[in-house]
């Protein structure tokens, strides 16, 4: 394997982390959490970043799907654990 190709495998393994960690935390929070803040409901986000980690550990799904769920984690870290995270400190 090349540089390339180590490049893509560190580029896969912290896509993978990226996407544990706010799997992890979007379960910490509470559900009414998620109801104040105005967001998508807690499970709703568990399916979206669950089906992120599962899909990034399979090689099967083509690109733009895992593109997809990429982009949805960077919405929640950005967007919606900024408003949660906000909801505490209050």
């Amino acid at each position: 394997m090349g540089l390339q190709g180590d490049i893509a495998v560190v580029l896969q393994l912290v896509l993978l982390a990226v996407k544990i960690f706010a799997l992890v935390t979007a379960l910490t929070y509470s559900s009414e959490s998620y109801v104040a803040a105005g967001k998508l409901t807690k499970p709703a986000w568990g399916i979206i970043l669950g089906l992120a980690v599962v899909l990034q550990l399979l090689p099967v799904f083509g690109m733009i799907v895992n593109l997809a769920f990429t982009i949805a984690t960077i919405v929640f870290l950005v967007d919606v654990r900024p408003a949660l995270a906000g909801l505490r400190r209050r």
